[in-house]
């Protein structure tokens, strides 16, 4: 696969963060410390994690001018300002370029390197993620989460703080429950430092999804797992244990370890306790662990590309904490109550040349079909919704598809054909200020092909040239 992302220059020892001090309002990590396991890191796009916590919480770069801005919560320990990211961001692209550490540790998540698996950007750098492509609300509040599609992934090899051996740790995220894929691997958490998987029990990371090549559940999934490399692992055995397939919009995702005992509990972000799916020693081969101390999101240790999946807030602890503590973390997730975005808009997209409509042919919903344009006439088959996380679909409910460069063709001619939405990047679209739509994977345009403007003139990529044939007007 192929993408387009600058390799990040390394942070320097300037960075800003802010030390976190007790205040009325408590978070997540106020919890923890008070239960004696302290956060060593925590990492949000959408909130403080302290009560008292002011810093900044992630920063942003724009494609027009490649400036960054730091963007901070409302108020101190308050919900992301997102308006201070859309008013930065108007008018252009932005990128996710670092997810900053609120533990005061300096543990910020910058682009990954390459490891064993090369990522789709110069230098086999991971991608980094559009910034806009998550929207949710915490507390009647727009934010934005990080949303990885495959190739996108954060990392710090040089940690401070963070566990390593067979140290103990606690790990919670909050995901997208119905973001996701069935390979590896969507993973928060701790990692080995050097992106190779050498041996078992380097790692530990919470992972969310639906791969079955290593561990899974009942169902068809996803599942919360962890990542303890040369695995996923949902219990003690290698395969199957009894891990419920999980179906909250919102998840909270624990894994938690110490010498040769670890847990797996998870629960619905939005409402109600957690529950212990698993409760006991280490798989065979994991004792003693061997953790290095990285920390990742998004990928797996070797720096696996391929999951997917969409990230609000997590850390980790110093120690085991206990199940009091986290269903005290628990009650504070849910009383910050995670709600969908905005809805995105829906409606025709409009040839400018052509003076038609983007149409699939015949209202069909097999994937596959190459896109034309068509008189518009308001059908369904011509209504389509530009999403946050920039694909381009039509229809709903079971046949929902997407605007697809077919086969992930990067090449003049790819046929656009309507797919099942997979989240990968040959089915995001970037929608441009002169009207051209282009696509993320290969950066050609969405076009009418020989300049046609008959009704069934067949749409395809092709080399940008500024062409009316190339300019389209959304909604």
């Amino acid at each position: 696969m192929t993408g387009i992302a600058l390799v990040a220059v390394p942070f320097a020892a300037t960075v800003p963060f802010a030390t976190p001090a007790r205040g009325a309002t408590q978070g997540p990590c106020d919890i923890y410390a008070a239960g004696n396991t302290p956060c060593v890191a925590a990492h949000s796009t959408t909130r403080a994690l302290y009560g008292a916590y002011n810093g900044p919480l992630y920063q942003v770069r724009r494609s027009s001018d490649s400036t960054t801005r730091d963007i901070g919560p409302l108020s101190a320990g308050g919900v992301a300002n997102a308006a201070a990211q859309d008013s930065f961001c108007a008018g252009t692209t932005c990128l996710i370029t670092a997810l900053y550490d609120q533990s005061g540790r300096g543990n910020h998540l910058t682009q990954a390197p390459p490891g064993y698996w090369p990522g789709p950007a110069p230098g086999g750098w991971d991608n980094l993620a559009n910034a806009t492509a998550a929207p949710v609300t915490v507390g009647g509040q727009k934010a934005y989460g990080v949303f990885i599609s495959p190739g996108t992934g954060y990392r710090n090899n040089k940690t401070n703080g963070v566990a390593t051996g067979d140290q103990p740790e606690g790990i919670y995220a909050v995901v997208d429950g119905a973001h996701y894929n069935n390979w590896c691997c969507f993973d928060y958490g701790n990692a080995q430092t050097d992106g190779q998987a050498d041996r078992q029990g380097i790692m530990e990371t919470v992972y969310f999804g639906a791969d079955r090549q290593w561990g899974y559940g009942d169902g068809t999934g996803p599942w919360v797992m962890a990542d303890l490399e040369w695995g996923l692992f949902s219990g003690v055995n290698a395969g199957y244990n009894r891990n419920p397939t999980v179906n909250h919009r919102f998840v909270t995702a624990i894994v938690k370890g110490e010498s040769n005992h670890w847990a797996i509990r998870s629960g619905n972000a939005q409402s109600g306790g957690l529950s212990t799916v698993f409760d006991g020693p280490r798989p065979n081969g994991y004792h003693p662990m061997h953790k290095e101390g990285a920390i990742l999101l998004g990928i797996g240790g070797d720096n696996s590309v391929s999951g997917a999946g969409t990230f609000y807030e997590g850390v980790l602890t110093s120690g085991y904490p206990s199940n009091a503590t986290e269903e005290a973390v628990q009650a504070n997730i849910t009383a910050a109550a995670y709600a969908p975005g905005p809805a995105a808009p829906t409606g025709p997209v409009r040839a400018v040349g052509a003076g038609k409509c983007l149409d699939v042919n015949g209202a069909t919903t097999t994937p596959g079909a190459q896109l034309q344009i068509w008189d518009c006439n308001g059908g369904a088959n011509q209504l389509w919704t530009r999403t946050g996380a920039g694909a381009l679909t039509v229809y709903s409910g079971s046949n929902l598809r997407c605007a697809d460069a077919s086969g992930q063709g990067t090449s003049n001619g790819t046929p656009v054909v309507i797919w099942n939405c997979n989240s990968q990047s040959n089915q995001q679209w970037r929608f441009n200020a002169d009207g051209t739509i282009t696509s993320a994977q290969s950066g050609l345009c969405l076009d009418v092909a020989g300049s046609g403007t008959a009704n069934a003139t067949k749409v395809q990529l092709w080399t940008c040239t500024g062409a009316s044939n190339q300019r389209w007007s959304v909604g």
